[in-house]
């Protein structure tokens, strides 16, 4: 039996309600296959936490969580009371940074038994890598002078290792896939990054000959991920693209509530980071009617980069089993609370 240590962060809002109730999810899944256990340290790191001490976390935060195997997220943010640069930048972000986090994984399908808002969704399932740790992120930048002439000035960095880095990990995952990886560009505009990020996609491209690779400008990518999102298998893009083409993944999945991600350190030295796209819902927070779905397929990723694969793809075909039978939160248009699809997952598994 192996233990994996998890550290356990529900942040702030819904995170608070849907981190348990798919950590009970998870133990369920171990506990059927074998062989693995789960240890979960829970750290209360949020802007309640903030607001206590004047840190999202503590001085020696980050040094605490390099030793874990994987660190399970919830939500940050609490935007009335801190603002959201503080609380990204001060735990989510410098988490993924200090750590190498340097992919962002974030699948979109159509699930069994859920409506898109598509009218013809077809049956589409696609990944999307972004470029996580520079590009429009950097912190490069600053703001000068005062009214009329105030300015304000924000660098993209493109080194070529990160780029390489993403774009690799791209086609190596489309090998494992349908053989089909679609790079998000805007080389028609942006006239130094983005010719340079394709340059290395073609690079890339010609060490993979048996891997279909094509360029898509990001907005037209934009309109066909909602036209006809069957054609992608994977799409790889820089960190700024990546977040936006993501968003529109989770929307016409049906609801941003079921969107997971996560944040990859490929190269072993820390622990990978997962968490969920939906955010922390501040106006539904504590009323039990957040959607788990999120979580749990965050935890199913997980499942994946610990190894766990067939785990995964079990808890993923639950989870389908109990939105075709009509068990659904508010925001799919259901009515169920949030323990009673996560609890009904669970027993579907041990059943």
């Amino acid at each position: 039996m192996h233990t994996y240590r998890i550290a356990a962060i529900p942040g702030d809002g819904i995170g608070k309600e849907v981190v348990p109730a798919a950590l009970e999810v998870l133990d369920a899944v171990a506990a059927l296959h074998g062989g693995i256990a789960f240890r979960y340290d829970a750290f209360p790191w949020s802007c309640d936490y903030y607001l206590a001490h004047g840190k999202m976390m503590p001085d020696d935060g980050l040094r605490t969580l390099r030793d874990y195997d994987a660190i399970f997220l919830g939500a940050v943010g609490d935007p009335a009371r801190v603002p959201d640069h503080v609380s990204l930048w001060g735990l989510l972000i410098a988490i993924r940074r200090e750590f190498e986090q340097a992919i962002n994984l974030r699948p979109a399908k159509l699930f069994r038994g859920l409506e898109s808002p598509l009218r013809r969704p077809n049956d589409f399932d696609f990944v999307v890598v972004r470029e996580n740790s520079e590009g429009e992120y950097s912190e490069i930048g600053g703001r000068i002078h005062k009214g009329a002439d105030e300015l304000a000035v924000q660098s993209a960095i493109f080194t070529r290792r990160g780029t390489e880095q993403a774009i690799r990990y791209a086609f190596e995952l489309a090998g494992k896939r349908r053989g089909r990886v679609t790079s998000a560009t805007k080389s028609n505009g942006i006239v130094h990054s983005m010719p340079f990020w394709d340059q290395v996609f073609r690079e890339v491209g010609a060490e993979h000959p048996d891997i279909a690779a094509s360029s898509a400008h990001v907005d037209a990518l934009a309109a066909f991920l909602v036209t006809k999102p069957e054609t992608f298998d994977v799409i790889v893009g820089s960190n700024l693209f990546g977040d936006i083409l993501t968003d529109i993944g989770a929307a016409i999945m049906g609801g941003i509530g079921i969107a997971p991600a996560a944040n990859l350190n490929v190269n072993g030295k820390y622990p990978s980071m997962f968490e969920p796209v939906h955010g922390s819902a501040p106006e539904i927070a504590g009323l039990g009617i957040a959607n788990p779905i999120g979580q749990i397929w965050t935890a199913k990723l997980m499942l994946d980069h610990l190894g766990h694969q067939d785990m995964g793809a079990h808890l993923l075909q639950v989870v389908e089993d109990v939105t075709e039978a009509g068990l659904k939160t508010r925001d799919l248009g259901g009515s169920a609370p949030t323990l009673e699809v996560s609890r009904e997952i669970v027993r579907r598994l041990q059943r």
